[in-house]
């Protein structure tokens, strides 16, 4: 099977993992157990939104300006540039935080699809999507992240989930991957595979 596309989670997976949403929770006023916190958000009074959005926004900003990639991620761009395979990323951070990801570390992404365009991970939508705006199948498709979200909007849309392990909770997911990576750069690997039909 040849992989036309490859969709990245944006945070923890492009970039170091930054977010300590057990310390976000705490400062929005949260339970330790109260879940993602775009869906808190979403219970929340219109005042208590207002006080979490901006909260979150300036998570969000210094993790942009404190951003550094994880291993791998330029050449893997390269090497899929080369292939001529399809780069998107589907987060569930705003756009402009991605195009500023992009942008700081000279990266080009093909399409972006946020937390704003549809239902969030790991609801499948945002998979299908990336694949509507390329013109290929799903199952054609990988997506790579580092979380459980990231897995299941894969599995929901039909394309093959790939786990980035690269932290402590990493065995919690793998049994929902396909494949389990320890860098960004054995992508390359995960798709010469699938090319001569190895699994």
């Amino acid at each position: 099977m040849s992989i036309k596309a490859v969709i990245f989670d944006l945070d923890g997976t492009i970039t170091e993992p930054f977010f300590d949403f057990d310390a976000i929770r705490q400062q929005m006023g949260l339970a330790p157990d109260a879940g993602p916190v775009l869906e808190a958000m979403e219970k929340m009074s219109a005042r208590q939104r207002t006080e979490a959005e901006r909260i979150l926004r300036r998570q969000e900003d210094r993790a942009v300006t404190e951003s550094r990639l994880n291993e791998g991620v330029n050449e893997t761009f390269a090497w899929l540039r080369s292939s001529g395979i399809n780069i998107g990323i589907l987060t569930r951070n705003k756009k402009s935080n991605a195009l500023a990801i992009e942008k700081k570390h000279n990266l080009k992404f093909d399409t972006v699809v946020d937390r704003e365009d549809g239902p969030v991970k790991p609801d499948g939508f945002g998979v299908l999507e990336i694949c509507r705006r390329f013109g290929v199948e799903p199952g054609r498709t990988l997506v790579v992240g580092d979380y459980l979200f990231d897995l299941l909007s894969a599995k929901a849309a039909g394309a093959v989930p790939v786990l980035l392990a690269n932290h402590s909770r990493a065995d919690e997911f793998a049994e929902h991957a396909d494949f389990v990576i320890e860098r960004i750069d054995q992508i390359p690997q995960i798709i010469a595979r699938l090319a001569t039909g190895e699994s």
